[in-house]
């Protein structure tokens, strides 16, 4: 995806949602409810990253995921971040990074039956033992009454981990892709020369790292591991070297940022509604905890949103796209679509619609690891229920400056038991 950056505008634009400050500080909320209010399919003439469409509500989000043809995530224009400009835009220091999710049918189809089984019913099923042990050595070494960094020890420690089994990973290395994910999912990456040159080092390195682990696993292939399952397939046996990084990427950085941040977002969350916590401390039904993941997951939505492209002129509850034009749907205002999610700011653990939430997308572009990491987070809602532990957040957590990431960097808490 290359990426034009211009000029800041002289004047801040209240409803430009794509400013990394309003998500850095938590301040995205307000223009995000305005928008829906006034304006939900929003032309935004002027920001960092172009002119572009803002979709903020249920529904047409929906209606866009549902036109793959009309709306396109193609790399080849732009991609699936509002910063994407497409090829014919490559600045220096860009390479393009083909990936099955900034894919069109029929390349995407091909791609992603080929990853799919990895995450389906019954692998996530032989994953779940191993995930609920994990998370218990985990949440065992954790201190109680001290303060610690919930983000580094917990957070990353768990989803590094599990990336590191489905890929295979050397174990002792694993912390490289949380490195990899952090740089390379990074949006605001892309503002010199300098810092392109920066994140397409990194690229390589990490491409270097998987082709060894490719090499070796064509010549003993594994059962269950994503480089022995692409090995195998058809459709991803013969990628070039920029598509292999460029799925490299979508699964490390998928794999990584959404569970991570959701698992973050459990801590933080549940802080700022203690009575809704108490829900969860008082009542261990499973039904219950698997419901609060969902709500959880609706609350963060750890990916802001996605970006679109029209593929032609058309028309969109009344608004006039123009081809080429960008569309960012913000999941993140969606899910808390007053509509569909009354009182939707809040946290509310028995929600009884929270499954409807749009934080793994919508249509073909499903996050295909959805499974995994519902397990992942339901495994530590579960656990810290066992435990009977509580977290309490000590300072306001520091955020991800970005629009796309929606996450944390680090937040300082302490346990109790209850």
């Amino acid at each position: 995806m290359a990426t034009v950056i211009r000029e800041a505008p002289e004047t801040v634009n209240p409803l430009d949602v794509s400013r990394a400050e309003l998500w850095r500080e938590d301040r995205w909320q307000e223009p995000m409810r305005r928008l829906r209010a006034e304006s939900p399919i929003h032309y935004c003439e002027d920001s960092k990253f172009g002119p572009y469409w803002s979709v903020t509500t249920y529904k047409p989000i929906q209606h866009v995921e549902a036109l793959p043809k009309i709306f396109s995530s193609s790399w080849e224009y732009g991609g699936i971040t509002v910063a994407g400009d497409g090829v014919e835009h490559l600045q220096e220091g860009e390479v393009p990074m083909p990936m099955f999710i900034a894919m069109d049918p029929p390349q995407h189809t091909a791609q992603r039956r080929t990853v799919a089984p990895a995450f389906g019913p019954s692998e996530t099923e032989r994953m779940r033992a191993d995930t609920l042990k994990r998370t218990s050595d985990v949440l065992d070494s954790l201190p109680v009454g001290e303060p610690f960094d919930w983000v580094e020890k917990l957070s990353i420690e768990l989803t590094t981990q599990m990336l590191a089994i489905l890929f295979d990973f050397p174990w002792e290395e694993r912390h490289k892709l949380t490195a990899w994910s952090d740089a390379l999912g990074d949006i605001e990456s892309f503002n010199t020369a300098e810092e392109r040159q920066q994140r397409l080092a990194i690229a390589y390195e990490m491409g270097a790292a998987f082709k060894e682990l490719w090499d070796r696993k064509a010549q003993n292939p594994g059962q269950h591991d994503l480089i022995s399952i692409m090995l195998q397939s058809d459709a991803m046996s013969h990628m070039s070297h920029e598509e292999f990084m460029g799925n490299l990427i979508l699964l490390i950085v998928g794999g990584n940022d959404t569970t991570r941040n959701s698992m973050s977002a459990y801590a933080y969350g549940l802080h700022q509604f203690p009575e809704e916590r108490a829900k969860l401390e008082a009542n261990h039904d499973p039904d219950l905890a698997v419901n609060a993941m969902h709500e959880i997951l609706r609350w963060q939505t750890p990916l802001a949103h996605m970006r679109r492209t029209a593929t032609e002129d058309t028309e969109l509850f009344g608004h006039q796209i123009r081809k080429r034009d960008k569309i960012a749907l913000w999941y993140a205002s969606a899910n808390r679509d007053e509509s569909v999610f009354p009182d939707g700011d809040r946290i509310i653990v028995d929600r009884e619609n929270a499954r409807r939430h749009l934080a793994f997308g919508y249509g073909i572009h499903r996050c295909v690891g959805a499974r995994v990491a519902e397990l992942q987070l339901t495994a530590l809602i579960s656990e810290m229920q066992k435990r009977r532990l509580r977290v309490n957040v000590l300072a306001e957590p520091e955020r991800v400056n970005a629009c796309f990431v929606h996450g944390y960097r680090h937040m300082q808490v302490e346990l109790e038991r209850y």
